[in-house]
């Protein structure tokens, strides 16, 4: 592993120092340093706390489950619709509000079809939360 990651790096340093203003060098060596060190910093953590965690398992912390009990039903019951119907509705929505994070970031900088096209889009995504809570998708009865 340490072998694959030291030719890694010595490809990319190579590869920087013979290009002086390319856009690898310029945007994305930030980048590649931050996941370096990132990765680094993840494997450090994983090791020592491995290493330095006092490890005295107790019967109960070996059982099963640790909640305290055990199961009483088989694990292969069919959910209820509901649970994954809420799942995806909480999906849907959550991943459609990712959309407006960057409109309202650059709204000084818009013109007004832009504007008014994230508008349109958060009216659409009113009259889709209007239908699911009329046709009974979020309630639990």
């Amino acid at each position: 592993m340490l072998h694959f990651i030291n030719n890694f790096l010595v490809f990319y340093y190579i590869s920087l120092t013979d290009l002086k203003f390319s856009l690898i060098k310029e945007e994305y060596f930030s980048l590649l340093v931050i996941i370096l060190i990132a990765s680094l910093l993840s494997f450090i953590i994983l090791i020592l706390s491995y290493f330095l965690v006092i490890q005295k398992p107790e019967s109960e912390k070996l059982s099963t489950y640790e909640c305290g009990f055990e199961p009483y039903e088989d694990a292969r019951l069919q959910f209820d619709v509901k649970f994954y119907l809420i799942a995806i509705l909480f999906l849907v929505f959550d991943l459609e509000t990712i959309f407006i994070y960057p409109w309202c970031i650059s709204i000084s900088q818009l013109n007004m079809v832009g504007f008014w096209s994230m508008i349109d889009f958060i009216f659409e995504l009113g009259i889709g939360l209007f239908y699911v809570w009329k046709l009974g998708a979020l309630s639990w009865d």
